[in-house]
This record gives C-alpha cells, structure tokens and sequence, in this order.
C-alpha cells in the first residue's frame, strides 16, 4: 500500500510537460526487407498451393507495387489461369504492360476486361490514357474518356477526363 502511495506521490509532484508530438511513421513505399519478408511468404503460400488465386493476385499486386512489371504479369497470368473472369486482374495487368512500354498489350487486356465488364472504369480511364500518351490515338482515347464520364460524372477525376478530351479534340 505504501509503494502505490509512494508511486502517486512522484507522479502527482512531477512538472506538468508539453505533451510531445507522437512519432510519425513514414508513408510510402514498404521497406525492402519487410517487402522481401512478405514477397517469400507470398511464394511460398503459392508453391504449397498453386490453385491460390488470392496468393497469385497478392504476389502480383506486390510486385507491381514495387515496379517489378514483369513478375507481376507472370502472377496476374497465373491468377487468370484460375479465375479468367476476374476483371480488376486484367486492368491491372494492363497497366503493367503499359509501363513494360507494350501499351496494345495493355489495350488488348483493358478491352478485355470491358467485355467482363463493360461499366468498370479504371479500364476506361487507363485506355483512354493509353491511347491518348502512348499511341496517340486522339479519337480512342476520347470515346474511352466518354464512356467513363457517362457512367460516373461526378467520379472524382470526371473534370481532369473532362479537360483531357479538350486537349484531344484541340489536337485534332
């Protein structure tokens, strides 16, 4: 009873501090060894069990987080292999072949991810952008840019898509 008397005391005496800032964690990209920690939990989720399409789709998403195009189009493909109606796999392997610098690959798997989908419109806006920065491709890229402000015109890019098919047509 007397060490918790004891104990108020010196709380109760000490001098009232400045509460100090809480330490901030840093934002951005995940720190390399904690990627290559998961990265090997990942390979061997789907090496014990290659059907894991959850296991495929998180190992690619990884690398392409990480800029590791390549590996994540294999991981993509592999998801696919399994769930080939799987939509958001298709745009996002999509945009990895866009930064691989094979923008109709890219094209090729936006559109299929519209005949899934034909209301998805990240596939939209990446092949409108597609078109329009790596084939210059004006009139695609618009009709593309069209078709996602006519299902969301009030998404929160719908004025950016809106000033881009200005730039497209003054280029014309």
């Amino acid at each position: 009873m007397a060490f918790v008397l004891l104990i108020f005391t010196v709380v109760g005496c000490q001098q009232k501090e400045e509460p100090k800032p809480q330490y901030q964690f840093p934002t951005g990209p995940v720190a390399p060894v904690q990627s290559m920690e998961q990265e090997k939990l990942l390979r061997e989720v789907v090496a014990k069990d290659p059907k894991n399409v959850n296991g495929w789709i998180s190992l690619g998403n990884m690398m392409m987080d990480t800029s590791r195009f390549s590996e994540a189009v294999e991981a993509y493909q592999k998801a696919l292999d399994i769930d080939p109606k799987n939509v958001d796999v298709r745009v996002d392997m999509g945009t990895c072949y866009r930064n691989l610098g094979k923008p109709d690959m890219a094209v090729k798997e936006y559109r299929r991810a519209l005949e899934l989908n034909p209301q998805h419109l990240f596939a939209l806006k990446n092949m409108g952008i597609v078109f329009a920065y790596d084939l210059h491709d004006s009139k695609e890229a618009a009709k593309a840019f069209e078709k996602a402000l006519a299902i969301a015109p009030h998404d929160p890019d719908a004025e950016r898509l809106k000033q881009e098919m200005q730039k497209l047509k003054a280029a014309k």
